[in-house]
């Protein structure tokens, strides 16, 4: 690593490579005053240099340093647990969901209400998000995506007949489609700015997902990368880069980390290799599951069924699942995975299947069935105290937010599938809306799941309960076509967790750190959530072979 002082270079990436971009190197000249210059060599040889915090005459100086908005992973989860019928009772005061915190060097008048909040989107070509929708009936051989494109990103609406959902604020929402639902939710966002100087961090709204979706299957690896290494190859040239080197970009994948980390040039790997171009590594990466092992790229929620356009459908949705009767001990929505080694699925569904009338089991296979209907799902999980969510193809599930959003606890068998995942929206206490039991034991058949979780007293599990409860608007997005006006829902802390990383960065920079998050890749995990690098007693979750068949892994299942 280059020493502190002589070059800043953030999370231990260069900034180029020669194989994709014209190489740059850079330093800094510390002047007798003090001041800090940037001394860029280009492809050319020549030598710019300019201050490290000045924009350029070409793009004007910014006035406006991004703001710290207060961000607390538990808000709301430290209070002292009450009664669950007083709960629903409470008032919400406004201050407390919006307070904010400025960071050190504002300088600009309080009241400016989005200093530090305000977002630049790039104009980028419509070749990669609208018309990507405009040709929905590309995007899959076997889904019908133009119908599940509609309403936004959000899909049909959820007919009621059932009584299994509300009558408002529910869709058939596809997974895939969390980068449109985002895109439609920014343009809500009431700090936008068309001037990019005055941007605390700039969103690149490019459909990653639907993009290399269409050649995932079938299609070699030179089809796989062009729109990912055509839409860098825009982003660098735009003078918005060069001021921070794409570090104040982010952007929204809306598929797992590992389509887009595919680690040598060969047809018969999967993916695309977006993640791992010098660019997109510069970039804070938003995913429905990240890498445990990467600095840039952060979990935030799957999409669920329920779009709330008024904070009274998410009050109504809350209070009715602390009605909900709840006479099954504990459930499981999924299919075995044989072809994986380490798989515990079977495991999983032989101890369902042998407590009898304690669990309930909604097996799922490849071909059409309950599994795959939404209302046989959320009534199973609304009927259901524990919710079993073990790893399938990867570490995650859209399986657990619907079971949040069913007021269910979520039972864990792995940190790496939520605990170190969505850190900006989960608590970091995770025992106080989950249970974790090693996947470990399980494999080896050293640990009952029915013992463990009839052990856990009534009084706890209400705790637990409120505890999921209250996480359901942290865990949905709202209709883009309204604006929840109490909650914030998955997106607003999205944007909040990454204006508070910039604004990070953005301070090393200032200061000639090198950076805040310097620490090796392999421990980003532990470095996210609990701020260690030392070591942890789920090390043996992340060892190097797990990373390893992450890698291998090709999508994700239910």
């Amino acid at each position: 690593m280059v020493s502190k002082g002589v070059m800043i270079t953030l999370f231990n990436h260069n900034i180029f490579e020669d194989n994709v971009v014209a190489g740059v190197s850079n330093s800094v000249d510390k002047k007798p005053n003090g001041d800090r210059k940037v001394v860029f060599n280009d492809q050319s040889g020549a030598m710019i240099t300019k201050d490290a915090f000045d924009h350029s005459e070409e793009h004007g100086n910014s006035k406006k340093e991004i703001g710290q908005e207060a961000h607390d992973n538990s808000r709301g989860n430290n209070e002292a647990q009450i009664d669950v019928i007083k709960v629903s009772k409470l008032p919400i005061k406004e201050e407390e969901i919006h307070a904010d915190t400025k960071s050190d060097f504002e300088s600009e008048s309080e009241s400016d209400l989005c200093l530090g909040k305000y977002i630049y989107v790039h104009d980028i070509p419509s070749k990669f998000n609208q018309e990507l929708i405009q040709h929905c009936d590309l995007l899959s051989s076997w889904t019908d995506m133009c119908e599940l494109s509609s309403n936004l990103g959000l899909g049909p609406h959820f007919p009621n007949n059932e009584r299994v959902y509300s009558n408002t604020g529910w869709f058939a929402t596809n997974q895939f489609l969390l980068e449109v639902i985002f895109h439609n939710r920014l343009k809500q966002y009431s700090c936008l700015t068309n001037d990019s100087s005055q941007a605390s961090a700039i969103f690149v709204p490019y459909y990653a997902g639907l993009d290399v979706s269409r050649y995932l299957w079938g299609s070699g690896y030179r089809m796989r990368d062009s729109g990912a290494l055509e839409l860098v190859k825009w982003l660098r040239e735009k003078p918005e880069w060069k001021r921070m080197w794409g570090r104040d970009h982010f952007m929204v994948a809306g598929r797992i980390t590992w389509d887009f980390r595919r680690f040598t040039d060969e047809d018969s790997n999967w993916g695309n290799k977006l993640m791992l171009l010098p660019e997109s590594r510069n970039m804070t990466m938003l995913t429905i599951e990240s890498s445990p092992w990467s600095s840039n790229d952060f979990a935030i929620p799957y999409p669920t069924y329920f779009h709330p356009s008024m904070d009274t459908e998410v009050y109504h949705w809350q209070n009715r699942m602390r009605r909900e009767r709840r006479r099954i001990l504990f459930s499981f929505a999924g299919g075995p995975r044989p072809n994986l080694k380490n798989s515990i699925r079977n495991d999983i569904i032989n101890q369902c299947k042998a407590a009898r009338r304690k669990c309930k089991l909604l097996e799922c296979s490849t071909g059409p069935g309950k599994c795959h209907k939404p209302i046989y799902v959320m009534k199973m999980f609304q009927g259901s105290v524990f919710c079993l969510q073990p790893p399938g193809d990867s570490l995650t599930r859209r399986s657990i937010f619907d079971s949040i959003l069913a007021g269910c606890i979520p039972v864990f068998f792995h940190p790496g599938s939520a605990y170190v995942q969505y850190v900006w929206h989960l608590p970091k206490d995770y025992t106080k809306y989950s249970v974790l039991i090693s996947a470990f034991d399980i494999k080896n058949k050293t640990v009952s799941i029915e013992s463990v979780l009839s052990r856990i007293s009534g009084r706890k599990i209400v705790k637990m309960r409120e505890e999921v409860i209250r996480l359901i608007p942290r865990v949905v997005y709202a209709d883009p076509s309204n604006k929840l006006k109490t909650h914030d829902d998955a997106f607003d802390i999205s944007v909040k967790g990454v204006l508070e990383r910039v604004d990070t960065i953005r301070k090393d920079m200032r200061e000639g750190k090198t950076t805040s998050f310097d620490f090796a890749e392999k421990v980003s995990w532990k470095f996210n959530l609990f701020g260690i690098k030392e070591e942890h007693v789920w090390d043996p979750f992340f060892e190097e072979q797990d990373e390893k068949a992450a890698k291998q892994r090709k999508y994700g299942k239910t």
